[in-house]
C-alpha cells in the first residue's frame, strides 16, 4: 500500500463511512462504488493491512460454506424428517457470492482467481449405524433439490479409500462408517480476495482507505448524521468525522461501537468471545492422501462452530491440512484487542441477556474450560478419531482467529446464545451492523446485499436495480425452485473463477 493511505488526513465529512478493513467492508465498498461511483466514502482500518483479523486466511477454516458438509444446517426433525431449508438459503447465499467476484473477474476489477478460490469436495462423514442412517436421509432429502442434486452417498469402504484415503488408512473393516461428497465445493482464502478488492478501491476508485486509524466512538446529531471520533494510531492524532451512513464491520469490535451509537435497536446485545486452534500439517505425503473437506457431527455441548472438520487448504499456492477447530477462550474482542473488552462490554441494558446466556449454557462452558486445558497430544488423540496413525511430530498448533458469539434479550430466558450472523439497523436506516461470525465470510456478498435493501430501499428497487442484477443474476430468485437459473449460475461462475469440478 503506497505510503500516501499513512500520511492523509480523513475529510471532516464523507457520505459513506465503513468501519473496519474486512471482507464486509471491502464487499459493501465495492458494491456501493458500483452503484454510485459519485458517493464519498472512507473505509478505517484499526490495523496496517486489509483483512488481519477474522478475514486473513490462517484465523478462518476457508470452507466456501454451501451447506454441502456441515450437518447442523441439516437438524433431524421429531418425527425423523430432514429439514434441508437452512441448507439450501445458505447454498443459495454462497451461489451469490461467486456471481458477486464472477463479476468482478469479468470486469477486470481482480484477476486470478486461484488466488483466492479452489476446487476442493465438501464430505460429511459420521461413524456408526444411528449417524448414518442420519446422513442416508440427509442425502435422500437432500438429492432432490437442484442445490444438491450432484451429492454423492456411500457407506462402502472400497469408495471411501478412493474419497479419503488418509481417513481410511488402518481403519478396521467391521467399522461402520457414511459419507456424502460435492465435487462442487471450494476453499477459499478470503484474505487474498479482501486485499484484492481493498486494491482495487484503493487504486481505481475514489474511495478513501485509512490503515492505522480507529474509530473509538460513534454520536447521533440532531440532523440525523453520524459523528465519530477517528483516532490515527501512527501519529496519535484524533479528529472527528461525519457521515450521512455508517456500517461497523469491525468484527468483534462492531459490538462496542453499535452500543456507543446508544441506537435503541441495539438495547440487550451482549457478545461472547470465542478463539481457537488449529491443528496443520504440511507434510506432502499427508497431503497428497486427504483433497477434500470433511466435516463430521458435533460432540455432545459443542457449540455449531466446533464441528471437528479435517480439511484441505490452500494459501497462498501451498497445500496443507487443518484439523479442528479447538475451542479456547479469551476476553479480548479481537486476536490484536484487549484483555478488558469483556469486562468493558457489560452495561446496564445488556448485564440480564447475559447472565441469562451464561445460565442457560453452563455445558458450554464446561467444555471451553476442557478444551482450553488441552495439551498438544490429547488434541492429536482427537486428530486419530480421522487419521488413525496421525504422529504428533508432523502437526503444529495454529492460533485461529478470535470470534464474538452474539448475545440476544430473551423474554423466557433473559438471555439467548446465537451462533449465526445478524444485521442490526436502526430504524432510520443510517446506520447497520454486523454482529456474529457463522457463516460469516461465505456469505459477505448476501449480508451486504441485506444491508443496502435495509438502509437503502428505494435505490435498490429503482436506479441501483439493473446494476445488482447485472453483478447478481440471480438476485430476487429462489435457486432451489429453478433448477435451469441454479445450473446457468453455476456454469457462469465455474468459468469466471476458473473452478475444476
Amino acid at each position: 500500500m503506497p505510503n500516501t493511505i499513512l500520511s492523509r488526513t480523513p475529510k471532516p465529512k464523507y457520505d459513506v463511512v465503513l468501519i473496519g478493513g474486512g471482507i464486509m467492508s471491502a464487499t459493501l465498498a465495492t458494491l456501493l462504488h458500483e452503484f454510485d461511483p459519485n458517493l464519498n466514502i472512507a473505509i478505517f482500518e484499526r490495523l496496517g493491512r486489509f483483512a488481519k483479523e477474522s478475514t486473513a486466511a490462517w484465523n478462518n477454516a476457508g470452507t466456501g460454506h454451501s451447506a454441502f458438509c456441515e450437518l447442523n444446517y441439516t437438524p433431524e426433525n421429531e418425527d425423523g424428517t430432514i429439514d434441508i431449508s437452512k441448507a439450501e438459503k445458505i447454498a443459495e447465499q454462497f451461489e451469490i457470492s461467486k456471481q458477486f467476484w464472477s463479476y468482478l473477474i469479468d470486469k477486470k476489477y481482480i484477476s486470478t482467481p486461484t488466488d483466492f478460490i479452489n476446487t476442493c469436495a465438501h464430505m460429511s462423514l459420521v461413524f456408526g449405524e444411528k449417524d448414518a442412517e442420519y446422513l442416508k436421509k440427509r442425502h435422500e432429502a437432500m438429492k432432490d433439490s437442484p442445490l444438491f442434486s450432484a451429492m454423492k452417498f456411500s457407506t462402502d469402504h472400497d469408495q471411501l479409500r478412493e474419497w479419503i484415503p488418509l481417513v481410511m488408512s488402518k481403519r478396521n473393516d467391521a467399522e461402520v462408517l457414511a459419507a456424502t461428497k460435492m465435487d462442487l465445493g471450494t476453499d477459499v482464502n478470503f484474505g487474498s480476495l479482501t486485499r484484492k478488492m481493498g486494491r482495487h478501491l484503493l487504486e481505481d476508485s475514489n474511495v478513501e482507505v485509512f490503515l492505522y486509524h480507529e474509530v473509538k466512538d460513534i454520536d447521533p446529531r440532531s440532523d440525523g448524521k453520524w459523528e465519530m471520533k477517528v483516532k490515527d494510531r501512527i501519529h496519535s492524532h484524533k479528529q472527528e468525522v461525519v457521515a450521512d451512513f455508517v456500517f461497523i464491520g469491525a468484527g468483534g469490535y462492531a459490538l462496542p461501537l453499535l452500543e456507543s451509537s446508544d441506537i435503541k435497536e441495539s438495547e440487550g446485545y451482549g457478545g461472547f468471545p470465542v478463539s481457537g486452534e488449529w491443528l496443520v500439517t504440511h507434510n506432502p505425503e499427508l497431503v497428497e492422501k486427504h483433497q477434500a473437506k470433511v466435516y463430521t457431527q458435533a460432540t455432545v455441548d459443542a457449540p455449531p462452530m466446533s464441528v471437528p472438520h479435517l480439511d484441505l487448504r490452500i494459501i497462498d499456492g501451498k497445500k496443507a491440512l487443518l484439523f479442528g477447530p479447538f475451542a479456547g477462550f479469551s476476553t479480548k474482542f479481537l486476536k490484536e484487542g484487549n484483555y478488558l473488552d469483556l469486562p468493558a462490554s457489560v452495561n446496564t441494558k445488556n448485564i440480564k441477556s447475559l447472565f441469562g446466556a451464561w445460565w442457560h449454557n453452563i455445558p458450554l462452558t464446561k467444555y471451553l474450560v476442557q478444551q482450553v486445558a488441552m495439551t498438544k497430544a490429547q488434541r492429536i488423540q482427537h486428530l486419530r478419531e480421522f487419521v488413525k496413525d496421525a504422529k504428533e511430530e508432523d502437526w503444529e498448533l495454529k492460533v485461529a482467529g478470535q470470534r464474538v458469539q452474539v448475545i440476544k434479550k430473551d423474554d423466557q430466558l433473559g438471555g439467548k446464545l446465537e451462533f449465526g450472523t445478524e444485521v442490526v439497523v436502526n430504524k432510520q436506516g443510517t446506520i447497520a451492523s454486523l454482529l456474529g461470525a457463522s457463516p460469516g465470510a461465505s456469505t459477505a456478498v448476501y449480508a451486504m446485499v441485506n444491508v443496502l435493501e435495509k438502509c437503502f430501499p428505494e435505490k435498490i428497487n429503482g436506479e441501483w436495480k439493473e446494476k445488482l442484477l447485472e453483478m447478481i443474476p440471480s438476485y430476487g430468485q429462489k435457486l432451489a425452485e429453478n433448477p435451469e437459473l441454479t445450473e446457468k449460475v453455476r456454469a457462469y461462475s465455474k468459468e469466471k473463477l476458473e473452478l475444476k469440478y
